[in-house]
């Protein structure tokens, strides 16, 4: 296995992690530790060089006398080449807590990340706990993105995974370095990573309903991406909402997304361009609702009295929109302080505690959303 330069993490440390008071003293600890800690090999690398599969593997290196000496000599070999550490060796190595735990940011552009970050780090100060905030940004099309094969992972007592972009495989290997971790504002189902979200199906349901309960019928959505599990949850919730008044679904009502200002105003454009245009939108995210707007004003579309909009995120730019936007708030500081409270559990309880949680979520009523338009 490849070594990372220390400069470059260094490097990154600068870049990407905002770190506090006593941080310092974690990374000169990094440099004495550095070159005895393999980087990034997990047991998926050993079965693979080994040729047998990762349940071997955990019972050669974990219950040896369990396995044949046969075997558990080829997999002790295999882990020494790829540089792979058991959970057991980490222990030894890290005898003492560092009381530092890392986050793991999907995208730090997202207003949403600074207050979830703010929830985490006050439940982790009150535990006497500080953070190191490292960015996935542009990480997320490398095969093996540094931030879940770095060093320092065998710095920190816990990892907080923050947000849905983040690879729920990568999340998952973090478990097999015997680290504990939670995931925020995201989750992955079926992997017993405990996680902190709200109710996406519920609160897309009553955002919908909040526009069927105007009397609008012709409802489209400005849906995210389908691979990521909160949104098709959402488009679960607008699909349901819709059948409950007994309204047929319009595949071309639907419209993919990216988050982006620009997919919002590309879709209005679409979806107004079409026979029986929508009267209403219910948005996936903010940002794909202001760039909505923005293509409505853009056309002479008068909102909301020729169509409504209702968004997820309750971002400080939909508030000063112009109209003030409709939208669904998460209980943001909320989700990172029970995050942080999963976390310090499984720390001081030394097992993971397979408990996720369901946040609920507040509907706000603003100057976007109104009763139909008759001409």
């Amino acid at each position: 296995m490849n070594h990372c330069p220390f400069s470059t993490l260094l490097s990154n440390i600068s870049d990407n992690v905002y770190h506090h008071q006593h941080h310092i003293k974690i990374i000169r600890r990094l440099t004495l530790a550095y070159h005895s800690i393999p980087y990034g090999a997990t047991m998926k690398d050993v079965a693979e060089r080994a040729g047998v599969s990762t349940a071997t593997v955990s019972r050669a290196l974990m219950n040896p006398e369990k396995v044949a000496s046969r075997t558990r000599h080829k997999v002790q070999l295999a882990a020494t080449q790829v540089g792979y550490i058991s959970p057991i060796a980490l222990r030894e190595h890290k005898r003492t807590a560092t009381h530092t735990l890392l986050v793991i940011v999907a995208d730090n552009s997202d207003p949403a990340c600074a207050m979830i970050i703010k929830g985490i780090e006050t439940a982790a100060l009150a535990v006497h706990y500080q953070t190191l905030i490292i960015n996935h940004t542009h990480q997320a099309h490398v095969q093996h993105p540094p931030c879940f094969t770095h060093p320092i992972l065998h710095q920190v007592d816990g990892v907080i995974c923050l947000g849905s972009e983040l690879p729920a495989e990568k999340v998952i290997t973090l478990t097999d370095l015997n680290i504990p971790v939670v995931m925020a504002n995201a989750s992955a189902p079926c992997s017993g990573v405990p996680a902190v979200q709200i109710d996406h199906l519920s609160a897309a349901f009553d955002a919908v309903n909040h526009l069927l309960a105007l009397g609008h019928r012709r409802v489209a959505c400005l849906a995210g991406p389908q691979q990521q599990p909160h949104y098709r949850y959402r488009l679960q919730g607008y699909i349901q909402a819709l059948q409950r008044y007994g309204i047929e679904i319009n595949p071309r009502y639907i419209a993919r997304c990216d988050f982006s200002f620009r997919s919002g105003q590309e879709a209005l454009r679409s979806l107004i361009a079409l026979p029986n245009a929508p009267e209403a939108l219910f948005c996936h995210s903010d940002n794909m609702a202001l760039g909505a707007i923005y293509e409505a004003k853009r056309i002479g579309l008068q909102i909301p009295e020729q169509l409504s909009l209702i968004s997820f995120d309750n971002s400080e730019l939909g508030q000063y929109s112009d109209p003030p936007l409709t939208t669904m708030a998460s209980p943001l500081f909320e989700i990172g302080h029970c995050a942080m409270q999963l976390l310090y559990e499984q720390i001081t309880a030394k097992v993971q505690v397979p408990v996720s949680r369901l946040m609920g979520v507040d509907i706000f009523i603003r100057g976007s959303t109104n009763t139909p338009y008759r001409s």
